[in-house]
Parts: structure tokens; sequence; C-alpha cells
């Protein structure tokens, strides 16, 4: 072995200080470009149709069935019902329905899947496109039925059928039986 010093390895462009330049070069570029900046909190974002924002409630549809805070991932959703007990004219026994008492989401905790509003059989939960509700305290984040109530008044409605394309299964089963008597 030699005490030689080894050498730096040879810089493969002409000159040295290429990457210098190159480096300046983009950003004098960039400079003289115009800004594509948004003024946010006066200028509102123009938003795809159908964006996730924020999960909205429309309690009318529930049922208390419990699938939304039993297939949540994180355990954000907390439901509270009791049974209530309806009489029926001519029914031969009073029968039961669930009352939701309660129904809040942690959005502290919810990682936005939307896992509860695919399994909803009764369409109760929407993604609505607020996405402005950002709170100084972790605590505010828990959102009741009153406040996911408020969130639907901006959920969009439902794009329209497409003439051309298949009817669906409620359409098709009605014109079955409307054809049959």
């Amino acid at each position: 072995m030699t005490d030689e010093p080894t050498s730096a390895p040879a810089e493969k462009s002409g000159f040295p200080g290429k990457g210098l330049i190159k480096g300046l070069g983009v950003t004098l570029k960039t400079m003289t470009r115009k800004a594509g900046t948004q003024q946010y909190p006066d200028v509102q974002p123009e938003l795809p149709a159908r964006s996730r924002g924020v999960i909205g409630l429309m309690e009318s549809n529930c049922t208390v069935c419990m699938l939304c805070a039993r297939e949540c991932p994180d355990w954000c959703i907390y439901i509270d019902s009791h049974k209530e007990t309806v009489e029926v004219p001519g029914a031969a026994r009073a029968r039961q329905r669930n009352v939701l008492d309660r129904f809040d989401i942690d959005f502290s905790l919810c990682m936005y899947c939307g896992i509860c509003i695919e399994v909803c059989p009764f369409d109760a939960l929407f993604w609505a496109p607020d996405f402005a509700y950002a709170e100084g305290d972790i605590r505010n984040l828990l959102h009741d039925r009153d406040r996911l109530g408020e969130h639907m008044a901006g959920v969009p409605a439902p794009p329209p059928h497409d003439p051309n394309g298949e009817p669906s299964k409620e359409e098709s089963t009605a014109a079955k039986k409307g054809g049959a008597r």
C-alpha cells in the first residue's frame, strides 16, 4: 500500500461550475413567469364536482343500523339510539323502531377513507365539498348530528341518469311489475 492521496474523480462536464449555471438558469426562468397563486381566503377555489371534503348526515335516512360505525377502521363514529314502540292501526301487535339519539364523527381521528359512506345501505351519509372547517381546539372537531346535518346543504345533487345507459335495477323491476299487470 502506498500513502499517496487518491485523486477526486474528474468532472464529466467540460468546465467547473456548469451545474451552478444550470441551476441559476432554472431560477431565472421561474422568476420571469407570472405566479399562479390563488388568494385563498378571499377567493374560494373551484373544486371538482363530487369532491371529498367533509361527511354530511341526512338524519331522516338513518335507521341506526350502525354499519358505518362497525366498518370504520378508525372507530371515530359514535352512535347511540333507543327503541320506540309504534302503534300501527290494524296490526296485530305494535312495532318497534330505532330512534337516533347521538350520531357523532370525530374528524380528528377520521382518515376520510369514505368506507362509512360506501357501506350505508340507506344513503344517510354523503361527501360534502366543504373543506374549511379547521378548528383551533381539537375538541371542536367532534361534529354532532346537527353540525353534520348542516354540511348537507353543500352536497351537490347526483348527476342525471344517462338516457342511453342501462336503466337502474329499481326502474327495470318497476317496468316488469307494471307490464305483468
